[in-house]
């Protein structure tokens, strides 16, 4: 089986005998049932292919689609003149490369359809093009634009400047004008418009790269097409059931336990209020491909637009996850340093966990496995600032669980936290000490993704700070800022935080400790059995 990692071209999968997921009859509905739309997916879940699949379609190849369920879906099979604009190769870092990008796509259409030489805008031109093309072919025409944001993803908040004619812009703000000249063509071209679709990571309606043009209509968030990109339990079963059998017995493991390995590492994507999982294809391919189990979408790049808003931010992941929201909040990309949850979500770092249709709200959290460990493990690295290794220590403290070594993991800590530069965890009062001292101890212990981990777990009689399952062990940890390790015990008996584990047989260790923010690692630990 020839898995289709990194090919983008639905062509060049049907060619060349790459395993296709069939998604042409959600396919065919989108282009029966409307004609201008938005989809937003993060960075490599197939959104390149669903563009080229829609290019193929339009351009009436139907010898491509032979045994998939659009066959006997389209009759007509019409070709139509198709506009393919691909942000995705290109960097837009230097001023000017996404004025020279349109041009040069605009320039070899005139060079088929003709110019206007008093048209002089790129948006204009474009226009001009549309309009001769429907005349010259007696079709409208199709525009398709991949990743469509990416010109102002890549300068956002990056301080660029450029000099048009002797005024100085922000590149950010530039490229955001441009591409709404750009796309204002879609309003004055809808006679000689079939079908346009643009597909990206974020929705900037809040900065108005769409108030030139007819709003498209967003299904990002709609059900019929919640699994147009990536891959269902369903499908998965269906087209993988080979590689998942190979790679269970390569685990020793039986199938079910396999898939629920699967499961754990690369589903848990939704993208309505149905809430279908959804596997990202980048990960689950890579997967079958090696027969592993890595983290392969985390560790092709955590986007720098991203890592510059965490940076900004004063909002802190235990505040964002495990929440409920408004579409509003996430939906809509805010122009807002302060406010980064709208770009964590639409780039697949967090995702819908519930719907409670009573508000239409959303419950946000990580997806699965591989984004969680990854994506705390980047924000640890940035907030922390730790001399060692963020990886290796989390490897270590796992191992050390796993033993059942409390001793070790006192030591652990407290090399850790000695580590920690003074001027990150340096704070002015006492509420910034104690938000700075929470989420040390959130993003260290969401890191443990290998074993369950509560933290802040509700119970009867209050929350404990951390639970942590091993096979052979449950920790239960309390710690206190610039309290004692005996407060921390006595607050764990007397909330009964350890009741709920009183007929399990695995060795249960209770920890207090005390954390002091002069020094900003641990003073006092104590193990009680």
């Amino acid at each position: 089986m020839k898995f289709p990692v990194g090919v983008q071209t639905f062509e060049k999968i049907r060619e060349d005998g790459y395993v296709y997921v069939d998604k042409t009859e959600m396919l065919y509905q989108l282009v029966t049932t409307g004609s201008i739309y938005f989809l937003s997916r993060p960075r490599r879940f197939g959104k390149s292919l669903l563009v080229s699949t829609l290019k193929n379609y339009f351009q009436g190849k139907k010898d491509l689609f032979q045994g998939l369920a659009i066959e006997k879906l389209e009759k007509d099979w019409i070709e139509y003149p198709v506009f393919h604009i691909d942000f995705n190769s290109v960097n837009f870092l230097t001023p000017g490369t996404l004025d020279s990008t349109l041009d040069v796509y605009v320039s070899d259409w005139e060079k088929t359809y003709g110019s206007d030489p008093k048209r002089v805008d790129i948006g204009s031109r474009f226009a001009y093009v549309l309009a001769q093309a429907h005349k010259q072919h007696g079709r409208r025409c199709v525009v398709l634009v991949d990743e469509y944001d990416k010109p102002i993803l890549d300068v956002l908040d990056m301080d660029i400047k450029v000099d048009i004619q002797g005024t100085e812009y922000w590149l950010e703000d530039w490229n955001r004008s441009v591409l709404k000249a750009f796309y204002s063509v879609f309003k004055g071209a809808d006679a000689d418009l079939q079908f346009v679709l643009l597909t990206g990571v974020t929705k900037f309606s809040q900065v108005s790269v769409f108030s030139g043009f007819n709003q498209p209509d967003d299904i990002s968030l709609a059900s019929d097409y919640e699994s147009l990109c990536g891959i269902t339990q369903q499908e998965m079963e269906h087209y993988f059931a080979e590689p998942i059998r190979e790679m269970a017995d390569r685990f020793k493991v039986s199938v079910p336990e396999m898939l629920q390995r699967l499961k754990a590492q690369y589903d848990g994507y939704h993208f309505s209020e149905n809430l279908t999982d959804i596997y990202n294809p980048y990960s689950l391919l890579n997967a079958f491909k090696h027969k592993g189990l890595k983290d392969y979408w985390f560790s092709t790049g955590t986007p720098s637009y991203l890592l510059r808003l965490l940076a900004h931010s004063h909002e802190n992941l235990d505040e964002m996850t495990g929440r409920y929201y408004d579409p509003s909040e996430f939906v809509d990309y805010k122009a807002d340093v302060e406010k980064p949850l709208p770009m964590i979500y639409q780039s697949g770092y967090l995702t819908i966990k519930e719907y409670d249709p009573d508000f239409g709200t959303f419950l946000l959290d990580f997806p699965n496995k591989e984004v969680k460990k990854g994506f705390v493990s980047l924000v640890a690295a940035g907030y922390l600032k730790p001399e060692q290794n963020m990886d290796n220590w989390i490897r270590t403290l796992v191992q050390t669980l796993r033993k059942g070594e409390p001793d070790t993991i006192r030591d652990l800590f407290t090399s850790f936290l000695a580590g920690i530069p003074y001027t990150a965890r340096r704070k002015e009062d006492q509420k910034e000490r104690e938000s700075y001292f929470n989420y040390t101890f959130y993003l260290i212990f969401r890191m443990v993704s290998v074993y369950t981990t509560y933290i802040e777990k509700e119970q009867s009689q209050g929350r404990s700070d951390c639970i942590v399952e091993t096979p052979q062990y449950v920790y239960i940890f309390e710690f206190k800022l610039d309290g004692t390790a005996d407060e921390a015990l006595k607050q764990i008996e007397d909330k009964g935080y350890a009741k709920p584990y009183a007929g399990d047989p695995r060795k249960l260790f209770k920890i207090g400790a005390s954390f002091s923010s002069q020094t900003g690692t641990i003073e006092e630990w104590k193990t009680m059995e």
